[in-house]
């Protein structure tokens, strides 16, 4: 879900700048080498994948973006030259990714051109400061975000690495109704399927969305047919991109699991009955398929109308469901929080949520790096600490595995070596 702010006219003018060539950006670059290239973290319990033991009194070398020792104090000499940063009493592990986000507020608009200074605050309160080095945005303007992550990728903005779904598509006379009075691009044939998604990839799209069942009223769930996901799916996977459904409702779930489809992007229960088809689970996870879960988002979108507190308690309880049997079939979850559709960042509840669900600390510290580093990496990313890896690396004031809370307690965001965010400061 995002919000259509924008006006589509400020959509063809960045095109028109950015396919003309015309400068990005309101100062120099800047990823210059800074004291941010060599650091030593020191003395914190470091968990170097979900599964790992616990290292107690961590040593983790970072040089030039990219991890070159980790070991214990004992066994990890730390160059004289080599700035230190104190970890005692701090958690370490593998840079947290949030694979549901969305770059469409307002104070995104002419992310090419916008100032610096606030961009990278957004970015802060949004993002970094709940320790996201990592982020899918899954609805957006394509060509406005491009431009943002084009400018942190050049070292101009401090931010997250971003990867983008663009705007996303509907079925005929489908397009959200909460996003009017502008549309989504629509779907009409199999054919045009085809046709616009290998455009959206060809204009930078990382990934594709399809609002495979999309809420067209308040009251009307609006499907792509089954032939029309298998087309777009069949063409984003053609050219090596993933795609994700919001789903809306079971009906929207099951076109998405016969089309194809890799990532469902959100649970889908319903505020006044369990109506959900139980079979789904099993077949999303033998279809390979992974969830985000998020279940903040209920509890926001039910406050929204009117509902009172047993209406939301059973809403996120049927979504908690969800999840549950998904994971109980073994299926892959992925963190993501809805952020920039969301208004409120805090992630504390969703990890409450998902832990309400059954997923342990080690569960959750997978979701939000091994399993998307796995699903959205492209095959470059472990999601782990390991030495020579990409110096991705979140640092949390608290011990997750004994309070979930930590989670959400960041002290610093570190992504490819660099210092994104000093919760010191």
């Amino acid at each position: 879900m995002f919000d259509l702010s924008v006006p589509l006219r400020f959509v063809f003018r960045m095109s028109l700048l950015l396919m003309a060539g015309a400068p990005v950006g309101a100062r120099a670059q800047v990823s210059s080498p800074t004291e941010d290239d060599r650091f030593a973290l020191v003395g914190g319990t470091a968990y170097l994948s979900p599964d790992a033991a616990p290292l107690n009194d961590a040593i983790v070398l970072v040089e030039h973006g990219r991890i070159t020792a980790i070991g214990t104090r004992a066994d990890t000499p730390i160059p004289a030259t080599m700035r230190r940063i104190d970890c005692t009493g701090l958690t370490i592990t593998s840079g947290f990714w949030n694979s549901h986000v969305h770059f469409t507020q307002p104070f995104w608009e002419n992310a090419a051109a916008g100032n610096v200074d606030s961009l990278e605050t957004h970015l802060r309160m949004m993002l970094l400061r709940y320790g996201f080095v990592r982020v899918m945005d899954t609805g957006s303007y394509l060509m406005n975000t491009l431009a943002l992550e084009r400018r942190i990728e050049r070292g101009e903005v401090r931010g997250p690495m971003i990867l983008t779904t663009g705007s996303g598509f509907a079925a005929q006379g489908g397009s959200p109704y909460y996003l009017r009075p502008n549309r989504l691009p629509e779907f009409t044939s199999a054919t045009e399927a085809d046709s616009i998604v290998r455009a959206d990839i060809r204009a930078g799209a990382n990934a594709i969305k399809l609002f495979t069942g999309s809420w067209a009223t308040e009251s009307t769930v609006v499907v792509i047919p089954d032939s029309e996901v298998r087309a777009a799916v069949a063409a984003a996977h053609a050219l090596g991109k993933l795609v994700f459904a919001h789903p809306s409702n079971s009906a929207g779930v099951n076109a998405a699991i016969a089309g194809g489809v890799d990532v469902l992007a959100h649970t889908f229960p319903s505020m006044e009955h369990d109506r959900w088809d139980r079979t789904i689970p099993g077949r999303m996870h033998r279809a390979h398929m992974a969830l985000i879960p998020t279940l903040k988002l209920w509890k926001y979108e039910a406050l929204k109308f009117g509902a009172d507190s047993a209406q939301i308690a059973a809403r996120i309880g049927y979504a908690q469901d969800q999840l549950h049997a998904f994971r109980a079939e073994g299926g892959d979850v992925l963190f993501g929080t809805d952020v920039g559709y969301m208004t409120d960042y805090d992630t504390s509840d969703e990890y409450r949520y998902m832990a309400g669900a059954g997923m342990s600390f080690r569960d959750l510290l997978r979701a939000l790096t091994v399993a998307p580093a796995a699903r959205l990496g492209g095959g470059k990313l472990s999601g782990t600490l390991e030495r020579g890896g990409v110096a991705d690396i979140t640092v949390l004031a608290g011990d997750p595995s004994r309070d979930l809370g930590a989670f959400s307690q960041v002290r610093y965001a570190i992504g490819r070596g660099r210092m994104l965010y000093d919760g010191t400061h």
